[in-house]
């Protein structure tokens, strides 16, 4: 039996409290078929229709004036084909329970964002990525997916069916309909090994091909007001496991990453002349470690404090250049960043939005504490990427519209014509999608 549920102030706030929606009515349908009821009677009603996880996008990709379709009544493993390599997942699914009951099984995802919140429909829709040499994004790890689309009926997509609507729905923003189920490409359990130590921001970017070709995964952060980075160094390893103890684990991740940084952020907030003394000394908290555990555990971190995001993909050999340019301009700025800028790879992938779609990419992400302004920072971070070619996060903070990705992404006809098919009336869309995929 589905439950229709209102908050209490008939309000939707995402995660990072930046985007508020009010819609007529919330929906939680315990099933496909009432999920495909649900918007069958909005169509007869008027109203559009948009599903929200669980708000960890930046933008407005998922508010609504409709109907807001909550997914946590469809969650779990539909079924585990360990012949073909695939688990199907319902689509309400937190990639954290995901995890936990993969582990369990004896399985693995190959690759993961750094946090685990998200469902698994919200982080491949938005094309949530972490980092690799030669694993993509989430989405790219799909091999097929169950969509509820305008009109209420039900589509299958894979590779073999409705190609055309599987190469488009694996990022597909929540335009094309409804996911209910996704399934996965997986892999026999296995363990990664992180090496995290400091390193100078130069060092980095004048190595940063080697770093990038010598490891399975590479990221870093560098903390904006210092040449520091922090690099983090994730390679397969045959064991044993040696995950990072108790009691080291709570200082680092816990304490510093999260408590310490908090305090910092507010001080930083309140007097933000005393930003880059924080910086310098942030840079400097974290020490060197290393350690083996299962594949999530070391991909996944705790992110407690919260922020707003912007983040751009670059193409990958333009990285270096873009970074440069990204710290001369907070060195001349009057800006105060606390939040270190967050670098990732991701190899090309066939899918028609995703922000890797036909190039091999890096990632280059910004963020400011909540309740901090952003914009100046933000705006002048957007005119270095788009002077690049870079392709903003959909989930993430940015201010391009329709023209400029027509621009960038060369199947993006492709997308809006299999839009206007699926969706004519959009049932789906909302005014971030006005702007983003056009009228």
């Amino acid at each position: 039996m589905s439950t229709t549920v209102s908050g209490k102030s008939g309000t939707w706030r995402n995660w990072a409290g930046n985007v508020t929606a009010h819609p007529v009515r919330e929906v939680a349908p315990a099933s496909v078929e009432e999920l495909s009821a649900a918007v069958r009677k909005a169509a007869e009603d008027g109203l559009r229709v948009k599903a929200v996880g669980t708000g960890h996008s930046f933008t407005a990709t998922a508010a609504t004036d409709g109907v807001l379709i909550r997914p946590q009544l469809l969650t779990g493993i539909r079924r585990i084909d360990r012949e073909a390599g695939t688990v199907t997942v319902e689509a309400g699914t937190p990639l954290k329970r995901l995890n936990v009951a993969l582990a369990r099984e004896g399985l693995s995802l190959t690759n993961m964002g750094d946090i685990m919140e998200q469902t698994v429909s919200g982080a491949t829709s938005t094309g949530t990525h972490g980092t690799g040499r030669d694993s993509a994004s989430i989405a790219a790890q799909i091999r097929g997916l169950e969509l509820v689309t305008a009109d209420g009926s039900v589509l299958t997509c894979s590779e073999k069916e409705n190609a055309d609507v599987f190469a488009a729905a694996r990022v597909g923003l929540g335009a094309l309909g409804v996911i209910t189920a996704i399934t996965f490409a997986v892999e026999p359990l296995f363990l990664l090994t992180a090496r995290e130590e400091p390193m100078p921001l130069d060092r980095v970017l004048a190595e940063f091909d080697e770093l990038w070709t010598e490891n399975e995964h590479f990221e870093f952060y560098w903390f904006p007001h210092t040449g520091s980075t922090n690099t983090k160094r994730n390679n397969r390893s045959a064991g044993p496991p040696k995950p990072v103890g108790q009691l080291s684990g709570w200082f680092e991740d816990e304490f510093l990453s999260n408590g310490v940084f908090q305090v910092a952020n507010w001080v930083g907030r309140a007097v933000p002349a005393a930003v880059p003394a924080i910086a310098g000394v942030s840079s400097r908290a974290l020490s060197a470690r290393t350690y083996t555990d299962i594949a999530y555990r070391v991909f996944t971190s705790p992110r407690r404090v919260r922020f707003v995001e912007m983040e751009y993909a670059v193409p990958r050999e333009a990285l270096p250049q873009t970074l440069r340019e990204l710290k001369a301009m907070v060195d001349r700025s009057t800006l105060r960043v606390s939040f270190p800028v967050e670098v990732r790879t991701a190899p090309a992938d066939d899918i028609t939005l995703s922000t890797a779609s036909g190039r091999d990419s890096a990632y280059i992400a910004v963020h400011m504490f909540r309740g901090t302004p952003y914009r100046s920072y933000f705006t002048a971070a957007e005119q270095i990427f788009t002077a690049h070619g870079g392709r903003p996060h959909w989930g993430k903070v940015h201010t391009l519209d329709a023209d400029y990705f027509a621009e960038v992404y060369p199947r993006f006809g492709e997308f809006t014509a299999l839009r206007d098919r699926l969706d004519p009336d959009r049932r789906f869309g909302n005014d971030y999608l006005r702007r983003t995929l056009g009228a």
